[in-house]
């Protein structure tokens, strides 16, 4: 439990992040920082809510609503994965060897540490969820697999019973989701009635938490109405029709109705009003939760961290801190070495085609922007016949003068690219990330397009998430660019390493289909 003073007069504490992004709705971060009312102490349930106008571009990965950690769902998701797949290990054990041995024992302790918790992921359609089962299913197989392979601990382990558990553990796992979503709703009422809440002030902030509770099917929580000291004529939102009163009648609306929860969403320029407003409040017994407007901007992997102790909000990071950083980093380093082995003779076939088909050399350096904007030397094979790195660099365009008929080739395939698995090798790229563009195009898009440098807040890759989306090549309108853009923080936002691996598999299509490349 961490404590932060607010304004000097009531406490907050337990910071929890909500996110939702999905192809119909603007995107919205949502987090939550709270703790149960005590008026006697001076402490406040806080929470706060920011909302982001502008819709993102259509993402595939969907980011499911957080539920309370302290919701019976919340505890269910967590051990679902864990137990099922060491239960059904233990059923095939039992089946054929009749007792547990200490190697299953052992072998069941190791999968549900890297299995707990889970997340049972309610609100992602049951077809991705099925997804996201097998894919995480096959990563702890490889996983296992590699080390029980090189420590001889498979030898321990009956052959059969290993190859039943292979598809029999996902397949437990993909039915009991399906059993958890059906009973969901009767464990939903577990948790008690349904809770009534009211919200202060109309706008666009308290609009979004209330269609978000509307429409959360796992929330026992119900909008009664709002209360603004406006009148409904001045209120252009589509709930003025749920105008309950002006803020001083909420004390008596909420005693008289025992309303349990009450949503603060105000702007800050009113904090004389809110402050006001609190301490007519002390006389109830309701949860009180702020919706302030201070956080304007669009959370970039947002997240409560400390500084030597002290809370705080990150409110732009790169997903590859921690352990994320280090898987990021080991697959970059595995699938980088896999594909120079494999595509070694190709690689030397292209080199010899370069310096016999036209003068000058075979491998092109251009200085790009990589890590936190650093300048990074990229190699590329060279496709034509300058090798331009000024301040000024034209970007190339169909039937442009200076692509050799081979590079004509080599750009549209994206062969040309394939020395920057190398750079991956060296750490100044990854397989997947931002496309790295020419020092003078960043330092001329940097003042055109807003958090056009936060794409720098990660490697740059061979490939892309806006890249797989259509906007691979030519940028010929400043607004395809901004699109580019917009795929690239939406990557920075939603970074996992399914996601990686799909870029990967998407990629090899896009190049057979696409033509944008010149």
């Amino acid at each position: 439990m961490i404590a932060l003073p607010i304004w000097g007069e009531f406490n907050v504490a337990a910071l929890e992040f909500r996110w939702h992004l999905n192809e119909q709705a603007p995107a919205a971060s949502v987090f939550h920082l709270g703790i149960q009312n005590n008026f006697g102490t001076g402490n406040v349930q806080l929470a706060i809510m920011t909302t982001q106008t502008k819709a993102p571009p259509s993402f595939r990965h969907h980011t499911s609503i957080t539920l309370d950690r302290s919701s019976i769902l919340s505890l269910i998701g967590a051990f679902v994965d864990p137990l099922t797949v060491i239960f059904s290990l233990y059923l095939l054990v039992m089946i054929k060897e009749s007792e547990l041995t200490p190697p299953y024992l052992i072998l069941s302790l190791l999968m549900f540490a890297i299995s707990f918790p889970g997340d049972a992921q309610l609100n992602l359609p049951m077809l991705r969820k099925i997804s996201h089962i097998y894919f995480d299913w096959a990563v702890k197989v490889i996983l296992l697999g590699f080390f029980g392979y090189a420590s001889r601990y498979l030898d321990y382990f009956d052959s059969g019973i290993l190859i039943t558990w292979l598809w029999l553990a996902p397949t437990s796992q993909v039915a009991v989701h399906m059993l958890v979503r059906r009973v969901a709703p009767s464990i939903l009422k577990l948790q008690g009635e349904t809770k009534y809440a009211v919200v202060v002030g109309v706008n666009e902030q308290s609009m979004e938490l209330s269609s978000r509770l509307r429409d959360d099917p796992y929330s026992n929580i119900k909008i009664l109405g709002f209360f603004d000291d406006r009148v409904a004529s001045r209120l252009k939102h589509p709930y003025e029709r749920a105008l309950l009163g002006k803020l001083g009648e909420l004390p008596r609306f909420v005693n008289e109705n025992k309303v349990p929860l009450i949503y603060l969403s105000l702007p800050m320029s009113t904090q004389p009003r809110i402050m006001a407003l609190l301490d007519g409040l002390r006389d109830t017994t309701a949860s009180i939760y702020f919706v302030p407007d201070i956080f304007v901007t669009d959370l970039i992997q947002g997240r409560l961290s400390t500084v030597s102790g002290l809370p705080v909000v990150a409110v732009c990071e790169s997903p590859f801190t921690g352990f994320s950083g280090v898987i990021k980093r080991l697959s970059d380093i595995v699938l980088s070495a896999l594909i120079l082995v494999l595509i070694a003779p190709l690689l030397l076939i292209i080199a010899i085609g370069i310096k016999l088909s036209s003068p000058g050399p075979v491998i092109f350096k251009q200085r790009r922007y990589g890590l936190d904007g650093h300048e990074i030397i990229v190699y590329k094979f060279r496709s034509m016949t300058v090798t331009e790195d000024g301040p000024h660099i034209p970007q190339a365009q169909k039937n442009d003068r200076r692509i050799t008929p081979l590079g004509a080739f080599l750009r549209k395939t994206s062969l040309d690219e394939l020395p920057q698995f190398i750079n991956v090798l060296e750490g100044k790229m990854s397989v997947v990330g931002p496309r790295p563009h020419a020092v003078a195009h960043n330092e001329q898009y940097r003042k055109l397009i807003d958090g056009y440098m936060v794409r720098h807040k990660v490697k740059p890759g061979i490939t892309g998430w806006a890249q797989v989306n259509g906007y691979r090549g030519e940028t010929e309108v400043l607004d395809k660019m901004k699109k580019r853009i917009d795929f690239d923080l939406d990557y920075l936002r939603n970074w996992s390493l399914r996601l990686d691996l799909y870029i990967v598999l998407k990629t090899v299509q896009v190049l057979v289909k696409d033509r944008h490349a010149y």
